[in-house]
């Protein structure tokens, strides 16, 4: 892995070899920005503040060896990635203004990806994933992980059925806490259903009656148009002398026949002019006919009007136009059959709800006794590796009680609270000696024992649900003497199976290590920077003297150095 311009880390390259390395140095050199960088890599959340003073961004980059088949290499090459010599490439760049970006294998990723490549590829703990376990929530995870698909099937169902009866009685409660609003809606439209259906509008009847109110309106200057229009075509019979449009029409193409066959042009204004004759003629008998069938009846235009006020009292309420009125009555049939049918829809989500709760008490159930069945060989795997980390005479056991809820669904003839994992409380105790009653973790442990405890949890899980690589921050804080050896010793023992990286405070610890390294700052009068580099043989030693005494060159530390390292290559 490669770090640049992150934190106090200017440019460092850390080698994370197989089997059990450890990360030393003193207190602000920049341990935890080794581990940070581990986190970026793994999915972890970027922000502006680790980029170091006066860079323009923070790089950090991994290699990381996997199998073509491991879940991770399939999912990183589903997102286009691609493996380098049976190894992903990943990246994280952090500029300075905070914007993030991630590569894996070349293609540019969501941030998100590496976190679910992580899932499967490194276990991340550090102090504050000591007080995560003093939570019931990560105890009963801890317990469902160890129990594997014994645990994991019926929760997947229990789950599902969960999901459900939460979407039913979201659904039920607004039905039945909005009745008085679906009534009101019904009662509304019933009303304007009703009301539309008395008047029984026609399509188009809006625009024909406007029509025919215009017409009657005007009635009798409509018919006095329409006669002086008819006797300037056709004359008036009553003066015989009068010069009239088809008497004159009809002179001009008589004068026109006469010569017509003399000049094709005036031939055809011939005919043309025979065409206007006969179309005056049609004209004016239709004028005659208009006149003599115009309806001028007071009676027809008042309720012509009647009618239309009618329609309007419609359209003011329920649409612009009587085909919108038609539309929304159509609209509101439909609404009213769907609020008439709320009651039958309420009485078959009911039934629905208590089936499901019926069921939920099942599977809750099934997964009590899918726990209590796994608790057990939980609790002695736990117990028996904290004897293995200096608490021989420590006794786990892993408490499973349910919380008696009225409410709640029935589990063993007893209604009691449940949620989206069951309905199980699940509590580690630990009872540190004999004759000690067993507390909770969370009010009985002190820090180191709760260091133990979990690394104890993280070995148990190794044989179960094992991951390629194991990171420990810090677990070791409160831990000391004969613990830390213990501890170190476990640590090695787990690496024999995994990659193990521990940042540690502890010479007992990193004297087991398979590797050290050290995270140095120097400091040239304005800017610290520090770097990491593999300490081997006297530098060694060293480090460990400092780590013991706070003294590099005492020989006493040396000797202890010394003395540790070789008593931990016998006890690997």
């Amino acid at each position: 892995m490669r770090i640049r311009s992150l934190g106090v880390i200017d440019d460092a390259v850390v080698e994370l070899s197989p089997g059990f390395t450890a990360v030393t140095g003193e207190t602000g050199a920049g341990k935890t920005m080794v581990v940070t960088s581990l986190g970026l890599l793994l999915g972890g959340r970027a922000d502006a503040a680790l980029v170091r003073i006066g860079a323009k961004s923070a790089v950090v980059e991994g290699r990381i060896t996997v199998a073509p088949d491991a879940p991770a290499a399939v999912r990183a090459e589903e997102a286009g990635a691609e493996l380098d010599d049976g190894a992903l490439l990943v990246s994280r760049t952090i500029s300075a203004e905070g914007r993030s970006r991630a590569y894996v294998g070349g293609r540019s990723v969501p941030a998100a990806l590496l976190g679910e490549l992580a899932d499967d590829l490194v276990a991340v703990h550090g102090q504050t994933d000591q007080q995560g376990l003093l939570r019931p929530a990560r105890q009963r995870a801890a317990l469902d992980r160890y129990a594997g698909e014994a645990v994991a099937v019926p929760l997947a169902k229990y789950a599902s059925a969960y999901r459900r009866l939460r979407d039913v009685s979201a659904e039920l409660d607004t039905l039945t806490t909005k009745a008085r609003e679906r009534a009101q809606e019904a009662d509304l439209l019933r009303f304007g259903l009703d009301e539309i259906a008395a008047a029984e509008p026609l399509p188009g009847e809006d625009a024909e009656l406007a029509a025919e109110a215009e017409r009657l309106g005007h009635a009798e200057a409509l018919a006095s148009a329409a006669s002086a229009a008819h006797t300037a075509l056709a004359g008036n019979p009553e003066d015989p002398e009068g010069v009239d449009a088809t008497t004159l029409v009809a002179g001009a193409s008589r004068a026109l026949e006469s010569v017509r066959s003399h000049d094709p042009a005036l031939a055809a204004l011939a005919d043309r002019m025979s065409e206007i004759g006969i179309l005056l003629a049609d004209v004016a008998g239709e004028l005659a006919g208009y006149a003599d069938n115009l309806d001028a009846d007071p009676r027809r235009l008042a309720a012509v009007e009647e009618r239309r006020s009618v329609l309007a009292h419609l359209t003011r309420k329920y649409g612009e136009d009587i085909a919108s009125v038609l539309a929304w009555a159509e609209q509101g049939s439909a609404r009213l059959a769907e609020l008439d049918g709320d009651d039958d829809r309420i009485e078959a989500l009911t039934a629905e709800r208590d089936a499901l709760r019926a069921e939920l008490g099942e599977l809750a159930q099934a997964l009590t006794d899918a726990r209590t069945a796994a608790a057990d060989r939980f609790a002695q795997a736990v117990t028996a590796e904290l004897a293995e980390l200096a608490m021989t005479h420590a006794r786990i056991t892993v408490e499973i009680h349910q919380v008696e809820d009225p409410d709640g669904i029935e589990v063993g003839g007893r209604n009691v609270a449940f949620g989206a994992n069951g309905a199980d409380e699940v509590e580690l105790h630990l009872a540190p000696h004999p004759g000690a009653p067993a507390r909770p973790i969370a009010k009985g442990a002190s820090g180191g024992e709760l260091s133990r405890v979990m690394l104890a949890v993280e070995v148990v899980f190794a044989g179960s649900d094992p991951v390629p690589t194991y990171l420990f921050d810090e677990v070791d804080a409160g831990v000391g003497g004969k613990a830390a050896v213990e501890v170190g010793r476990r640590l090695a023992r787990l690496a024999r199976t995994a990659q193990v990286i521990v940042v540690t405070h502890l010479p007992q610890v990193a004297a087991f290590a398979d590797r050290q390294l050290l995270v140095e700052k120097t400091n040239d009068g304005s800017v610290t920077r520090s770097g990491v580099r593999v300490l081997d043989g006297e530098e060694r030693v060293r480090e460990l003297s400092r780590m013991l005494a706070g003294l590099e060159d005492s020989d006493t530390a040396r000797a202890h150095a010394e003395e540790l390292l070789e008593a931990a290559r016998a006890g690997r």
